[in-house]
């Protein structure tokens, strides 16, 4: 039935028309990255949930987020594209609309506030992104005011459709949409607000424990690492001369600094059979605490303990492994 506002079309005829449109753009060398949400749940993680509760929090788009978030639904984002201070869209509606955002990238000095609130908190990129990370970080980076989403005067946005409001469907639809796009991708939020995410995460090794090798002889690092600690002369020794074994213990005393040692692996530690408990006997027989483990490996002390109360095989991930193998080598 016809009237002032057109004849009614189905959301699946209109779905259709749309990727026929689509297919005509991307032979044109248009990309496509549509948001495909399942269920009725926009957003199911941390950051994408975090992202729709903040924009849900602008009286300014109350009366025009509900049509987004049914448009978000019904598959209508064809194209989603997310760069640092703007995203880019097209949408689908009784025609294909290309809708831009800007955003504004976080100022210098609130980064720098966020960097000291939560320093020495974070203890993993995949801990940051996952958003397993302490309830006061949560607070802090998920802040209205002083994380890190946009306020709404730092959002600018268009929309080539005809709607005269201040915000269309369309644009509603969109800013779902990132949140749907961070639940797989949340390093998008720090690329929109041109952060470096790694800024908030202490990945510095120290090497504070090895001198804690003055209470450790070679034997007993011989049975918690697994090697065999061979020699580093002071002089460069002639093929005949047999080299003169020199502990750890010793090269600090001499130098006040611990130098690369040579080790030959007996056996190596292997991952895919380390336990929580054998972790932590490694910790033990180092005579460190959790905490003072973590802060050598640069993880949270949540996670040492997550770790070592776990059951079963750890599943490090690589920049974990690699901390291990430094501190072991």
């Amino acid at each position: 039935m016809g009237g002032m506002w057109g004849e009614y079309v189905p959301v699946a005829v209109r779905r259709a028309k749309a990727m026929k449109e689509m297919e005509k753009l991307q032979k044109k060398g248009q990309n496509s990255e549509p948001v495909k949400i399942d269920g009725t749940k926009i957003a199911k993680k941390f950051w994408g949930m975090k992202w729709c509760n903040h924009i849900e929090s602008f009286a300014d788009y109350s009366n025009r987020l509900p049509r987004g978030r049914t448009y978000a639904r019904n598959g209508s984002i064809c194209h989603l594209s997310i760069q640092k201070g703007s995203f880019e869209a097209i949408v689908s509606g009784s025609s294909l609309y290309k809708v831009s955002v800007n955003i504004i990238t976080l100022a210098q000095n609130k980064w720098e506030a966020i960097k000291k609130r939560c320093s020495g908190q974070i203890g993993s990129i995949l801990e940051l992104l996952q958003g397993k990370i302490s309830d006061h970080v949560m607070t802090v980076v998920s802040d209205h005011k002083e994380g890190l989403f946009p306020g709404v005067k730092e959002i600018n946005f268009k929309c080539s459709c005809p709607d005269w409001a201040g915000m269309c469907k369309h644009v509603a639809a969109v800013l779902y949409g990132v949140g749907n796009r961070l639940d797989t991708r949340p390093e998008l939020l720090f690329l929109l607000r041109g952060v470096d995410p790694s800024e908030l995460v202490s990945t510095k090794l120290s090497v504070e424990t090895l001198v804690t090798a003055d209470r450790i002889d070679d034997g007993e690092l011989g049975d918690i690492f697994g090697i065999d600690l061979d020699t580093v002369p002071e002089t460069k020794p002639s093929r005949k001369n047999v080299q003169k074994k020199t502990t750890v213990k010793e090269k600090v005393k001499a130098t006040g600094k611990v130098n690369k040692v040579q080790k030959r692996p007996k056996k190596a530690l292997d991952f895919d059979k380390l336990t929580g408990k054998k972790l932590q006997a490694i910790r033990k027989e180092m005579n460190l605490s959790v905490d003072k483990f973590a802060s050598v490996l640069g993880m949270t002390p949540a996670t040492i303990q997550r770790w070592e109360d776990s059951w079963g095989v750890l599943k490090l991930q690589f920049r974990s492994r690699n901390a291990l193998k430094d501190l072991l080598n």
